[in-house]
């Protein structure tokens, strides 16, 4: 990722850096998630030059799986079925998507970046050469382009279909526990905040409720949102949530096509994803750690670490 940073850096014109390159300390830029397109910090990748765009991707793909990258791919590539969809109106292109860097990969001990546009917003913090992952959203609009009645592109699709099978299993007294209103919200509740809620009420029904299929069910879900990150970062991930309750709630319409929210919740951990517009057919998810989005849980270890040994590589001794 550091490797991947710094050729990024490297490959942009002086313009370009300028605009791509923030201070670790601008925390407004840096604690940032906007899912809607809207300006943002950082340098569009549609002015970009060929071997720029490619090192852009190539930071982007350090953060994510195979399979989450190709999600992060379809997601962008709907921004020109959606302008075809809305008649070419707002201009929205496939290039709108920018890339921002804080502080300096090459040697400071606590940097991050970020890659964002509409329905995509990917930022990752280093301290130490500890990651921390998180937010990870992905949006689809429209979230299903169908033909005679067959999907051709569903880039969420597993996401959904995962949450309602697990659904089909409670049984009645598990999903009368996990269905928590009949009204689905009008978006996912922690939204574009730089902080997630600690937790959301009610919380559903546990896991410990559910019988072995629930469990199980429930158990694929949420690796389902950590496996958006690479293998070594997912099952760090997975360890850190071992052990603690996690609660499944679902809002909205039951029957596919309608609109219709969930979320997960546990020690640390927030999963949300809701498709509750365009007559159910335009999806937001996100993976977001309330106590360590943004870097937070690796940057106390990092001050706290400080503090201790004295000024370390990218800090000012105060």
């Amino acid at each position: 990722m550091r490797a991947a940073a710094v050729a990024l850096l490297a490959a942009l014109d002086e313009p370009a850096r300028r605009r791509a390159r923030h201070d670790f300390d601008d925390d407004q830029a840096r604690r940032w998630l906007e899912y809607r397109p809207r300006p943002r910090p950082g340098v569009p990748v549609a002015d970009l030059d060929v071997p720029a765009r490619k090192a852009a991707h190539r930071l982007l793909a350090t953060a994510l799986s195979p399979a989450a990258y190709a999600q992060a791919m379809a997601v962008m590539a709907l921004e020109e079925v959606l302008d075809r969809a809305e008649g070419w109106r707002r201009g929205r292109h496939s290039g709108d998507y920018w890339v921002a860097v804080f502080g300096d990969p090459a040697r400071d001990d606590r940097w991050a970046w970020r890659f964002e546009g509409h329905h995509l917003s990917v930022s990752m913090t280093v301290a130490d050469d500890q990651v921390s992952p998180a937010p990870v959203f992905l949006g689809a609009n429209p979230a299903t382009v169908r033909h005679a009645g067959r999907p051709v592109s569903r880039p969420l699709g597993p996401e959904e279909d995962l949450a309602r099978e697990l659904l089909d299993v409670l049984g009645p007294g598990g999903r009368a526990a996990a269905v928590i209103a009949e009204e689905a919200p009008a978006d996912i509740i922690s939204a574009t905040r730089a902080t997630a809620p600690g937790r959301l009420d009610p919380l559903g029904v546990p896991r410990g409720r559910l019988g072995p299929t629930g469990r199980a069910l429930l158990d694929r879900l949420v690796a389902l949102y950590l496996d958006r990150l690479p293998p070594e970062l997912a099952a760090r991930e997975a360890d850190r949530l071992h052990g603690g309750e996690l609660h499944f709630a679902w809002a909205g319409a039951v029957e596919p096509g309608r609109r219709h929210y969930y979320r997960v919740q546990g020690d640390d951990l927030l999963i949300e994803y809701d498709n509750t517009t365009d007559d159910g057919n335009h999806a937001h998810t996100v993976l977001r750690r309330p106590a360590g989005d943004f870097g937070a849980d690796v940057l106390a270890a990092h001050h706290a670490a400080a503090h201790r040994a004295g000024p370390v590589r990218g800090d000012v001794p105060r």
